[in-house]
């Protein structure tokens, strides 16, 4: 959220610490704008679902991507990756890592890494006026992973997103959970300050329930009926949780690489990133 896919200092840093710590890899940014400016943009205003079918039908061009794939997520970008995995069949998944990534979606607008962020402000103007209205709902990003605990049945009926990557609606999708469950490993990676995703739990696939109590994964009906496929991963060894320091998106070089050479090899086809914090 505000960043591009191709920042020298951000982004781009991260590009160049895996291709160093994985000499030979393949790594490919997803680019959601023709431009830099339109791809900052398109954090803040567009459709999920439409992104995820672009994304969708441009990785399974890329012939380096066709016999496996790594994918790294960061903050909401994570998210955008889980999706892509449960909806895009051509695109063979092994490993996701994702980074304080709202996966069980946030009971506030996130706020702005910068407060003078002309963009972010004008998201948080609109989401400010209605999160369930069907402009705001179809237009702004980060109203189509938002959740009220406390308007439950408003969620489920209004949002055009997170319900159904979820799995929240009947009938439930088994492609999608026979396609998490096909992961080699799903990694979770939390911040221990985290300041921007609420509640931090959501990092974790955990939330708060209707009286505001915090409900980790294990507790919450998703994982206990296994709709998503995470208790079967987890029984098996294949979901790990992770917390790393700092707030949210403070990561250092050194704890990244650590991630990278515990996750990642250059046996599969390197890993994919997502550009927006």
């Amino acid at each position: 959220m505000g960043d591009t896919c191709c920042n020298n200092q951000t982004m781009g840093a991260v590009a160049r610490l895996i291709q160093e710590e994985l000499p030979g890899a393949y790594v490919h940014s997803v680019k959601l704008g023709a431009s830099e400016s339109a791809d900052r943009n398109a954090g803040f205003f567009g459709n999920l679902n439409d992104q995820i079918d672009r994304v969708c039908t441009e990785l399974s061009g890329i012939s380096e991507l066709q016999h496996g794939v790594n994918l790294m997520g960061f903050s909401q970008g994570g998210l955008f990756l889980r999706a892509l995995v449960q909806r895009c069949p051509q695109l063979r998944a092994k490993t996701l890592v994702t980074f304080g990534s709202p996966h069980s979606g946030v009971a506030r607008i996130p706020k702005c890494p910068q407060e003078n962020d002309t963009l972010c402000n004008w998201m948080r103007r609109l989401a400010s006026r209605g999160v369930y209205s069907w402009y705001i709902r179809d237009h702004v990003v980060q109203a189509q992973y938002f959740k009220d605990p406390e308007r439950l049945d408003d969620y489920l009926e209004h949002n055009i997103f997170l319900p159904d990557v979820n799995m929240e609606l009947l009938p439930r999708k088994e492609d999608y959970r026979e396609r998490i469950c096909a992961l080699d490993k799903l990694v979770l990676v939390r911040f221990a300050n985290e300041d921007m995703i609420y509640p931090e739990l959501s990092s974790w696939f955990g939330f708060l329930d209707a009286d505001g109590n915090r409900v980790a994964l294990e507790n919450s009906t998703m994982y206990q009926e296994d709709w998503l496929g995470l208790r079967e991963l987890d029984k098996s060894s294949r979901l790990e949780f992770v917390t790393v320091e700092g707030k949210h998106m403070e990561i250092s070089d050194q704890a990244l690489r650590g991630i990278v050479a515990e996750y990642f090899t250059v046996a599969v086809n390197s890993p994919l990133f997502r550009e927006q914090f």
